[in-house]
């Protein structure tokens, strides 16, 4: 059984990048990886308080909200980090409303690893921009969140990344195609430095520019693998939103 499920995961390494709103599991430099796609002009969004004010948290509230419109969530992940009370450290937009300021100082942790970047979602395409870029000419973005640091900066890897880092994670984030048509969004299945990560986004899935999302709190919620992380609460979360029957067909 050991035997088959090794050659399983090693068939499925070979796959084409997903397909449109597919999550697949693959494996890069011998670790496992579970990677979802979003491509143009699908209805992702971003989701961190429901209607009352209150921080959804966790995928099942999400879900519970979206489903009296017929909606549901193809996949979904946390995106970005945020202060006790769930509210986003640095840029947050929802819906074309900026919940939340960008910053571009240097400062503790992970997010004040600079360069650190914004996950745009523009006119129906995607983008990863250094935020002292995004500052210096902010594009129009529908939906946005910042976090860091970035991983992938056109095409190299972070400065800071060290090859034989001991600190590992289980990490999370996002990465695009160079044409701004397909994001994915990465989760490591086991715990996995910085720099091994960024080469995921780098080497495998061919993105120039990706980011960071977390690696204390790192969740996925998809449906057609049959998997639905728990755990503490969630500040942001970016989804794919689906039409209901379509999530049910695809979770069998």
């Amino acid at each position: 059984m050991i035997r088959a499920a090794e050659a399983l995961v090693a068939a499925l390494a070979v796959l084409p990048v997903p397909a449109l709103g597919q999550c697949l599991q693959l494996l890069h430099e011998g670790l496992p990886y579970t990677v979802c796609e979003a491509a143009a002009g699908d209805d992702l969004r971003l989701f961190l308080t429901d209607e009352a004010g209150a921080a959804y948290g966790s995928f099942e509230r999400i879900e519970a909200e979206l489903a009296p419109q017929g909606l549901a969530l193809g996949f979904a992940m946390n995106a970005g980090m945020y202060h006790p009370d769930r509210s986003p450290v640095g840029l947050y937009v929802e819906a074309g409303e900026t919940r939340a300021r960008l910053i571009t100082s240097e400062g503790p942790g992970n997010f004040g690893m600079l360069p650190n970047g914004v996950f745009c979602v523009r006119g129906g395409e995607y983008a990863v921009i250094e935020s002292r870029a995004f500052a210096a000419d902010p594009p129009d973005c529908r939906h946005a969140t910042q976090s860091g640091p970035m991983l992938v900066i056109d095409g190299a890897l972070h400065p800071r990344f060290l090859p034989d880092s001991e600190s590992k994670l289980i990490r999370n984030g996002v990465g695009v195609s160079g044409d701004g048509s397909r994001a994915f969004f990465a989760i490591s299945n086991r715990p996995v430095s910085f720099h091994q990560f960024a080469r995921l986004f780098r080497d495998e899935l061919e993105t120039p520019q990706a980011l960071y999302f977390d690696g204390n709190v790192s969740r996925l919620h998809a449906p057609d693998l049959g998997r639905s992380d728990w755990g503490r609460q969630m500040g942001p979360v970016v989804g794919l939103v689906v039409p209901l029957a379509n999530a049910a067909a695809e979770g069998g």
